[in-house]
Order: structure tokens, then sequence, then C-alpha cells
């Protein structure tokens, strides 16, 4: 009878502590890391040859939007082929709770986007569904602040009352008991406009050893103003700060990441516990309601969507400073590109700036045809936006407190429109680009910053590094041909180089191909079913 289920032989080790490689083989029993030593062949059900390959943890992605991308194909191809064996979810949008005045928005949104019907209410409800179904990565998730503010006090522009603000607490309570990892904000710029009610939040989900994963809103001109709202709140809570995307957008901003950097170090120093992440690209993406100003923003879209045919609202948009500080940090009407629309007569025109698009129909404003694309298209648009600086990027990831991150989603190749290539590539991208090619990071590094510091900041004792006792999630890799296909014009092309992924020990790419194999498992937060 064969000691181990699964045997990796002959591969570098890498074993994401940072530590100089090694040879070694690994054996596998039960879905945890049961040696790493010598192993004979015959003593495993299946062997795997890793000569010339690194083997290392599975990858760990803090910031993604899998949540519902990962029930309409729970196969996980764009993660999973890169070696992401974890996706975290619940950044500006959580899988719960979803009840109050919001709610119908959001079962809409999914419906319309994913072809996902939204039948749960909380975490419990959505964990259910997705384990139903199965997934082939794990699954990790934050509850968003600001959904539970719109559950509560719905869209009104107001502080929350006395019995609101308790009854938001509550529901962060919930949310961790049920397994959340902690909170996820997506602040727009100026920061918070309720700092009393997230440090209220954030001391309840302190208590359960969650951490407070922000989004620090413009990430250009406010951002100074951001991160000290970002520190007010940690200071008072007592909770972790983890900041997503670390960098400066907006061209007349290149060059002054080093400014953001001190503030950070300086909270460091003080002591308040920080971290950050990073997608390795020059350009973002999200729809293009965050071009609007905040009044937009924070409205129901059913509302606003149709007001962009109305001369009156259209003038009212162009008259508020901050439509034109938003559109210069997208990168200007050059920069911003319309990536994925709703209605088929537009699809054309994905891939195209603005300034493409007003140029071809011939119209002098681009702020108009922005407008008239909304219309349009009987929604935002999803956008990309080429508006940050290559030597900021390389300067970010070489901070010992940076991880790698996608702010992408679990897709297949088939997925409509053309999504950032973040989604299909951001750590072969790394390990290639950065690694290989350009020398910005050494391979052990690079691999810290995808495995045990994410997992550090998830405080996971049982991921992220090859130690005997572990979950056995694994990848081979090429280090000669490891990298993305993907491009912005051409996006949706899984990497190469990944030659194996095991999760929690079984192979779900094996010859860089997918098994089809879903054993991928919720990891819960330190506060599931109690206080941490």
């Amino acid at each position: 009878m064969a000691i181990y289920d699964v045997a990796i032989r002959g591969g570098r080790v890498v074993d994401g502590a940072g530590n100089p490689w090694f040879y070694s083989d690994i054996g596998v029993r039960d879905g945890k890391i049961a040696r790493i030593g010598s192993i004979s062949a015959s003593d495993a059900d299946k062997v795997i040859d890793a000569g010339g390959l690194v083997v290392c943890p599975g990858f760990i992605d803090l910031h993604t939007h899998s949540d519902v991308t990962v029930l309409a194909d729970g196969d996980a191809q764009s993660k999973v082929r890169q070696g992401v064996t974890l996706d975290v979810i619940g950044e500006s949008n959580s899988v719960g709770p979803v009840e109050g005045p919001a709610a119908a928005e959001y079962r809409e949104e999914q419906r319309l986007r994913y072809g996902v019907d939204v039948t749960w209410t909380d975490f419990t409800g959505y964990f259910q569904q997705l384990m139903s179904q199965g997934t082939s990565i794990n699954i990790a998730s934050s509850v968003a602040p600001q959904q539970i503010r719109r559950a509560v006090v719905g869209f009104d522009n107001r502080a929350a009352e006395a019995d609101e603000l308790e009854k938001m607490k509550s529901l962060v309570t919930q949310a961790m008991e049920q397994g959340a990892v902690g909170l996820s904000a997506a602040w727009h710029s100026g920061g918070p406009e309720y700092v009393d009610e997230l440090i209220e939040m954030a001391v309840v989900a302190a208590q359960y050893g969650g951490y407070y994963g922000t989004h620090v809103g413009s990430e250009g001109f406010d951002i100074g103003t951001e991160l000290d709202k970002t520190f007010q709140i940690a200071r008072a809570s007592g909770i972790p700060v983890h900041i997503y995307h670390l960098k400066i957008r907006g061209r007349e901003h290149w060059g002054q990441i080093g400014r953001v950097i001190d503030t950070i170090e300086s909270a460091l120093t003080e002591g308040l516990e920080v971290t950050a992440d990073q997608y390795p690209y020059t350009a973002m993406q999200h729809p293009w309601h965050r071009l609007m100003p905040r009044w937009i923003q924070d409205a129901p879209r059913s509302e606003t969507i149709p007001q962009f045919s109305d001369r009156e609202f259209r003038d009212r948009v162009k008259a508020d400073p901050e439509f034109d500080q938003y559109v210069k940090e997208h990168g200007g009407w050059e920069g911003i590109v319309m990536s994925i629309v709703a209605d088929e007569s537009l699809k054309s025109d994905e891939g195209k700036t603005v300034a493409d698009i007003a140029r071809q129909r011939n119209n002098a404003d681009p702020v108009e045809t922005c407008f008239d694309l909304v219309a349009e298209n009987g929604a935002f648009p999803g956008g990309v936006y080429h508006t940050m600086s290559e030597d900021d990027v390389r300067t970010v990831m070489r901070l010992p407190w940076i991880s790698i991150a996608s702010d992408g989603s679990a897709l297949n190749d088939q997925v409509a429109g053309l999504p950032h290539p973040r989604s299909f590539g951001s750590n072969s991208r790394v390990l290639g680009t950065y690694v290989r090619e350009q020398g910005v990071l050494p391979l052990e590094e690079a691999i810290r910053k995808m495995t045990s510091l994410p997992a550090q900041v998830l405080r996971s004792q049982d991921r992220g590094l090859l130690r005997e006792g572990c979950w056995a999630d694994i990848v081979a890799f090429d280090p000669a041909t490891v990298g993305e296909r993907g491009t912005f014009e051409n996006p949706k092309q899984y990497c190469q180089g990944v030659e194996h992924v095991l999760v929690n020990g079984i192979p779900v790419i094996t010859h860089a191909q997918h098994t089809g194999a879903r054993p991928g498992m919720v990891v819960y937060g330190p506060g599931y079913g109690g206080r941490g």
C-alpha cells in the first residue's frame, strides 16, 4: 500500500518563507504535506516528475472579485492555471449581507452580469452554494462596510442613527462569526465620509481577529488625506491595515510614490500593523461609474443611468469639479478604454479609448461621447484605464511589505468583453517579466510575496508555506518559460509555464491542462464560530 497519495519528485523547492531554494521531494497525504525529503516513486499512488521545475506553495491572491464568477464557472481557469490556489473576495461589494434597500440592485446586477441568481442572504448561504457547486480554488471572503451600510441606511447620504449603527455592528459580528476574514472597503476619493461609523465596525472586526483592507480612494489628488483617515481608523480600533493595489495614478503625480511610501513607513515605525499589495500593470480596471461624481457613485444605477440622456443632468455632471478630477486620475480621455459593454451594438467599440470613439463619431467633445455611450449601453461600461508609471510599479514591487494581488477575477477564456489581463496573468507576469527578464525581484522574494506574506495577513497558519502539516496547495512551474500570454488587446489567454497545481492535495492542473477537479474549500477567518 502506498504511503502517499501524491509525490512531487526532483524539483527545486522554494518554501515560501523567502529562504533559498533546495532540491527535495514532497509527499502529500489526505490533502496535506506529509513529508519534505527523499521519497521513493513506489511509495506514492501518483508521481509528478518535477525535474527542471520550481516547486512552491500555491499563490494567495488577497484582492479579487471572484465572488460571483466562481459560481458562474467553478473551474476558475484564469487563476488556477497561473498557480493561484486561494482567492480572497469581498472588496467594495461582498456576498453578504444581502438585505435592506440595496439588496434588489445587488441581485439584479449579478443576474445581468454573470447569469447567477443570488439566493443567499449571508455568508453561510453563499459558502453553502459555493461548496454545493464545487470550485477548483479555495475561497476566503471579507465583508464590505459599504455593503453593510447600504443594507441598513440605504442610499441616503447621511450619518447612521444610533439604532442603525448598532445594526451595522451586529451585521459585522454575524459576518465574522460566519467566516469573514475582515472588513474590506473601497471608498471613493476623499476617503470614508463616516469615519466614526467605520471605526465602530473595525473595533468589532478586530475583536474577531480580522483586518481592515482598504482601497484608499483617489490614489492621486487626495491620497495623503485618505491615508491619514486610514491610519486614524487603525489607531482608534487597533485593527491591522492592508492597503489594496498601492499606486499613484494620474500622469501629473508620477514619481510621487516616495511620499506615499514614507507615510506608510512612518505608520509602521509608530507601531501600526500595515501591509499592502499591488498588481504588476500600469493600467487599472473598473466600471465607468467610478469616473462620476460621488453623488452618482452613491446613487442607485436605476436612477442615474436613464438621466444620461438628459441635457440638464449632463451639464450638472460636467460642472462638478470631481468629474474633471476623476477623469484626469483615470488617464484622461486618451487613456480611458471602454472594455466591456452590455449592448451588442457597441461591441465593435470594445478596446477603444473614449477619445478614439469620439473621433470616430466626429464628436469634438469626448465628454459628450462618454455620456452617449453610457446612455446607449443602458449601464456603465467596464473600463480599463492607462494611468500609472512603470517606474512606480517597480519601486512599489521591491518593498518588503508588498504582496502580489490581481484585483481581478477567476474567469474562463470565453468571458464577454476585453477584461484586464491581470485576471489571467498577474502572478505569471511577475515571475516572467519582473523576476526572469528584468531582475526586479529574486525568485524567492517574489514567491514570498505571493504565499507566506498574504497568508500572514489572513492569519493563516497552514497555508502559504511548504511545511509538513500544511495544506498541500502546491505549484510546479518552469522558471525558463513561465509568463503571461494575455495583452490588453487580446487578454483572454491563459499563462504559460505552470505545469502542475495541487489544491488541497488534489491535482487540478496536470501538464498545463485543467483536470476538471474541484477540490477547493472555504478558508474561514479566525473568528469563525466565535471570537478569534
